[in-house]
């Protein structure tokens, strides 16, 4: 059985954060989007749907965190170079992101740095060389 991995996260403004997952990579998939949600593919295994607050309110009885103060996940994306790592970034960076709200780290065989999306989810773009 193949399996996928969806990310699920409540954003305050669709449209920012839609730019913004667009320049770190990901292709909308408009069969599961719409005005309270978008489906972004980041490979045939890995999405992530952002939807309002409202929205992800009809899903949980919890109450929606705040990423800007509180840590809540550590979610890691690969990319195929060292380059690409922070090219990235500045993508994303264009798009609302802020860069290195964690050290980068360059251990030679592995290079990563972090993004904080516009609703402070921090993502870590990460290069590895699997030979070493």
């Amino acid at each position: 059985m193949s399996r996928m991995i969806f990310v699920n996260l409540p954003v305050r403004d669709l449209a920012a954060s839609t730019a913004f997952y667009v320049a770190l990579g990901g292709t909308v998939n408009p069969q599961f989007s719409g005005e309270k949600s978008t489906s972004l593919m980041f490979s045939d295994a890995i999405g992530v749907m952002l939807l309002s607050h409202d929205h992800y309110r009809e899903f949980t009885k919890r109450p929606i965190g705040d990423a800007r103060r509180d840590s809540q996940a550590m979610i890691a994306l690969t990319v195929d170079d060292r380059a690409a790592v922070d090219a990235t970034l500045t993508s994303a960076v264009a798009a609302g992101g802020r860069a290195d709200p964690n050290p980068a780290q360059d251990l030679g065989f592995m290079y990563n740095r972090h993004i904080e999306d516009p609703d402070g989810y921090v993502w870590e773009i990460v290069w590895m060389n699997p030979a070493a």
